[in-house]
């Protein structure tokens, strides 16, 4: 669910600060830059204990979500502009002269074109997201370093409880990075989009 909220904020971002809106790219900046260089955990705690404080209470689940949602929102959104500012600009160009307006051209010509160059730092900020969850230990978050604190904690196996934490984060993050492998391999074998063309009416 981390993921999913951190891939929307991504997406959402990532096109507004491509936009020609200066309000919008502003808005963009100021999200990418204030949860870029904060630290996550700094960030938990304040959703966890700031909130609070505030009259604002979220569930330890929901800290998590919101957590490295938000967190790794800001570097997804990087990759997605770095991505649409690699494609052509004559391909908005193109598209605008028949017609698209600016969600239609960054949905059906230039976010289909960016595949082949997000889903490298894609997947590594998925993974990435996965294995920063073990922030969420410091502040109860019900996430596998909890767990296995909890459980170290509790038995005194504390070898075998972490041992077992690193276990379970290398079997989530490395069937994605061969899954990503994949799926890398036949966008390089898909046939390049052409260009858009502007047709000349006589």
């Amino acid at each position: 669910m981390g993921l999913l909220l951190a891939l929307a904020l991504g997406l959402l971002f990532g096109i507004l600060s491509c936009t020609r809106v200066k309000l919008l790219q502003l808005l963009a900046r100021i999200y990418v830059e204030f949860f870029q260089n904060t630290p996550l955990v700094v960030q938990v705690f304040f959703y966890s204990f700031g909130l609070p404080f505030l009259g604002i209470p979220i569930p330890d689940f929901f800290v998590g979500i919101i957590g490295v949602g938000l967190y790794h929102g800001a570097y997804i959104a990087e990759v997605f502009r770095s991505g649409i500012e690699a494609i052509s600009k004559g391909q908005t160009e193109a598209a605008q002269s028949q017609g698209f307006h600016y969600l239609q051209t960054m949905w059906y010509i230039i976010l289909p074109q960016t595949l082949k160059v997000i889903l490298p730092p894609l997947t590594n900020q998925a993974m990435n997201l996965i294995k920063n969850t073990s922030v969420l230990a410091m502040v109860a978050g019900m996430d596998i370093m909890y767990f296995a604190k909890s459980w170290a904690g509790n038995n005194g196996y504390f070898y075998q409880g972490y041992l077992s934490a690193g276990l379970l984060y290398f079997l989530l993050c490395y069937p994605l990075a061969r899954l990503t492998a994949r799926l890398e391999t036949k966008a390089r074998q898909l046939p390049t989009a052409k260009p858009l063309q502007i047709m000349e009416v006589d």
